[in-house]
């Protein structure tokens, strides 16, 4: 009795589950034929009479939108990484050493 029940909630779940998946295929392609919209900064529409401003942080010292990536990570080894943590904590333990005199 109790594997029908199993059986039974595991086959709801599964037409819930592909249902929700095709509705939201559906709603995607008509999403993507409708006229493209402001996909600007804060979605206000553009008729509205108020404009958004782009985050500060978007800016460059112009005060033109980036258009390049914001975080760049640059590789490095084991031993350089190590060498730098290193030289970190003892910077900090120089400090505050003469901050207890």
């Amino acid at each position: 009795m109790l594997h029908a029940l199993y059986i039974i909630a595991f086959a709801v779940l599964s037409v819930l589950a592909v249902s929700n998946l095709i509705r939201n295929i559906i709603m995607f392609g008509t999403d993507a034929r409708r006229a493209p919209r402001n996909r600007g900064f804060g979605n206000v529409p553009e008729n509205d009479g108020m404009r958004s401003a782009p985050h500060p942080e978007m800016l460059d010292n112009t005060g033109r939108v980036l258009d390049e990536p914001l975080l760049v990570m640059k590789s490095i080894s084991l031993e350089d990484a190590r060498e730098q943590l290193d030289a970190l904590y003892e910077g900090s333990s120089e400090n505050t050493a003469d901050d207890d005199v």
